[in-house]
């Protein structure tokens, strides 16, 4: 049986900034890569992503959030998968 008392209590405010998120109402396809897809393709659709991030008044949040948990996919906080990965790798990356 789990251990109920080590789980965190509700914590509404640590996440509530997502409900700012210009990505909110926008198609999540454009975030997350589809199988097989490469090259320019990809690229221009991971622009276009970080277009929407550049907008958002949480992008700072959302890429912070995004560093902390290690989020294998997707664009999130203006950042692509390899970004994030050579951010953790501790490389510098243009953002």
């Amino acid at each position: 049986m789990t251990e109920i008392s080590r789980l965190p209590g509700p914590v509404m405010e640590l996440w509530e900034w997502q409900y700012q998120g210009a990505c909110r109402d926008a198609d999540d396809t454009l975030f997350f890569h589809p199988e097989g897809e490469r090259g320019s393709t990809r690229r221009r659709r991971a622009e276009a992503a970080k277009a929407i991030c550049r907008t958002c008044p949480v992008m700072m949040q959302c890429r912070e959030q995004s560093l902390r948990v290690r989020e294998p996919y997707g664009v999130w906080g203006g950042l692509s998968e390899d970004e994030r990965a050579a951010i953790l790798a501790g490389k510098a990356v243009g953002a």
